[in-house]
């Protein structure tokens, strides 16, 4: 029986490795569109630090999820994954098989596989560690000694995920990354082929830290000035994201210039390195480098095939 599954193309990689540009050229190729899987480009005003695609890109492919919330507005995994359901069904119903292309795993995961649902919270233990934040204890600090998995994942300022997490901790015994992974989240929601991008680490490095350059020359601390002078908190999970942290740490005086550009290329290359880590525990994963589009095009041309 023939599989009634939407298709779909992912692309997925580390930051800085090219993947705007190969899912570009895919889309161009097959006439289609690009459905955006960043955590951070869904959100208005930060251009230059999430490394936007820019209006000559966008020209040459129609992107989604791209400036789609506040930098204020709550966004999680979930309503990427509805949003994300609706653009791949529309363009569907036009003939077309998106491309989804972009680094934050846990969404892309979200999308493929769907979210884990766990047990009902004890409200009990959610109200005494909700007492415990109240009168000034760092649950997030606790909570990286209990999941540093989840920990590393979860904002600091994210009270209910926190709460959430040391909850089925406390009630369980086990870490709820531990029963997430066990869940496996569940059967893949679309016939989907997937690239990886990868290439040598330190030539990778070395673009992560040339982009670095760059997004400072394009106005990245005047981005983020303008930002906070708007009124967005710099303790937003928007703002808290890498290259946003590390300019408001050097506005607000807590790091010089030059050790806020240093931390920011060094947190950046260890995301990349955490991203190479999630992608590769994915199945079915094609690995090509960023100019095998080709290899990549001729892939993709079997797939629909199928």
């Amino acid at each position: 029986m023939k599989n009634m599954k939407k298709k779909i193309i992912v692309i997925c990689g580390p930051t800085g490795i090219g993947k705007t540009g190969f899912a570009i050229q895919l889309a161009k190729k097959f006439d289609t569109e690009i459905v955006g899987g960043d955590s951070m480009q869904i959100y208005r005003h930060l251009d230059i630090g999430t490394a936007k695609p820019d209006a000559r890109e966008r020209a040459m492919a129609r992107h989604h999820m791209v400036d789609v919330a506040d930098p204020d507005e709550d966004f999680d995994a979930a309503r990427f994954a509805r949003m994300a359901d609706q653009i791949i069904d529309g363009l569907d119903a036009q003939g077309k098989t998106a491309i989804v292309a972009g680094g934050t795993g846990f969404y892309l995961k979200a999308l493929l596989h769907g979210l884990f649902r766990g047990r009902a919270a004890n409200p009990e233990v959610v109200a005494n560690l909700e007492a415990e934040a109240a009168d000034g204890t760092d649950l997030h600090a606790r909570l990286q000694g209990l999941d540093p998995a989840s920990a590393a994942r979860i904002h600091p300022n994210d009270l209910f995920r926190v709460v959430r997490a040391l909850e089925v901790v406390e009630t369980t015994g086990r870490p709820i990354s531990s029963l997430q992974q066990d869940h496996g989240f569940g059967e893949e929601r679309y016939q989907s082929l997937k690239f990886g991008l990868y290439m040598d680490r330190e030539k990778l490095y070395q673009r992560i830290e040339k982009r670095v350059d760059i997004m400072l020359e394009q106005g990245l601390v005047d981005e983020v000035r303008g930002l906070i002078d708007r009124g967005y908190s710099p303790d937003l999970k928007s703002m808290q994201s890498i290259g946003y942290r590390h300019m408001c740490d050097y506005l607000s005086g807590k790091f010089t210039y030059e050790d806020s550009v240093r931390l920011l290329k060094r947190d950046t290359r260890r995301y990349a390195k955490r991203q190479f880590t999630w992608f590769r525990r994915e199945k079915e994963m094609v690995w090509l480098e960023p100019g095998e589009t080709e290899r990549a095009a001729d892939l993709v041309t079997e797939f629909l095939k199928k």
